[in-house]
């Protein structure tokens, strides 16, 4: 296995551009709707039957109303800023295979009715970037998927058929979820298969050059070395001598 110094995390234009023009996007469908009057639902997956099927791919661009677009565009944006600056070549298969199966296991387990909205790629982002930190057990990556679960880890709870009482796809968030973990597993990571490479671990490595290293003695005891002494400045040098006389206060 080779050591590598190189950081994999870069940041591009694209790392923030792709995830406004996606949500863009998606405001620009629910703007035309509703300024021009256009029923589009009929465009979302309708299980089981052959004019549903292109609700697979037409659907995620269609949103129901604006809190549910507002919702979604929030936590897609951060996501996909996510997985584009950690998981950069692999972000692209992510989002179109993320889109696709979510998709897919809507169109055949799901409700005779109409589901639309981007929510089965956020499960399947969500679930991609927390396992796959934990899968590739490098520090940075396990802090990511900690932070995706402390701010997304209650959507769990809208992946369950309670959850469809209240017109709710649970479907499509349960089809994202595993379709980002199966991702997760399988998908390979090659940028992160190099072991860390630490200063401490190059050739010329000179440890009394360390300023942690100086910090102990030949036997491995702690012993920092002796502070040096503080020099005070004198401000005022004269040759000349001066003598003070104290004029105490009168008292009346």
């Amino acid at each position: 296995m080779n050591k590598i110094k190189d950081n994999p995390f870069k940041f591009t234009p694209s790392v923030i551009l792709f995830p406004l023009l996606f949500v863009l996007v998606l405001w620009i469908v629910f703007w035309v709707e509703h300024h021009y009057h256009i029923d589009l639902g009929h465009y979302g997956i309708y299980p089981r039957t052959g004019f549903g099927l292109k609700g697979i791919i037409l659907s995620p661009f269609i949103h129901g109303d604006l809190e549910h677009l507002f919702n979604n565009s929030i936590a897609l944006f951060v996501l996909l800023l996510f997985l584009l600056y950690f998981y950069r070549e692999q972000a692209v298969t992510v989002v179109i295979i993320g889109i696709l199966f979510s998709g897919i296991g809507t169109w055949l387990i799901g409700r005779p009715s109409y589901h639309i909205g981007i929510s089965g790629l956020v499960y399947a982002l969500v679930s991609f970037i927390f396992f796959k930190g934990i899968f590739t057990k490098y520090f940075r990556l396990v802090a990511v998927s900690l932070t995706v679960i402390l701010l997304y880890g209650g959507m769990i709870w809208y992946m369950f058929p309670e959850v469809g009482k209240n017109n709710i796809s649970w479907e499509g968030h349960l089809f994202g979820f595993l379709t980002g973990f199966v991702l997760s597993y399988f998908l390979k990571t090659p940028q992160f298969d190099h072991a860390i490479f630490y200063d401490w671990e190059s050739p010329d490595f000179n440890p009394k050059n360390d300023p942690f290293m100086k910090n102990f003695d030949e036997n491995g005891k702690f012993a920092p070395p002796p502070k040096p002494e503080e020099v005070v400045k004198e401000y005022f040098n004269s040759s000349i001598k001066v003598i003070y006389d104290f004029i105490g206060i009168k008292k009346e």
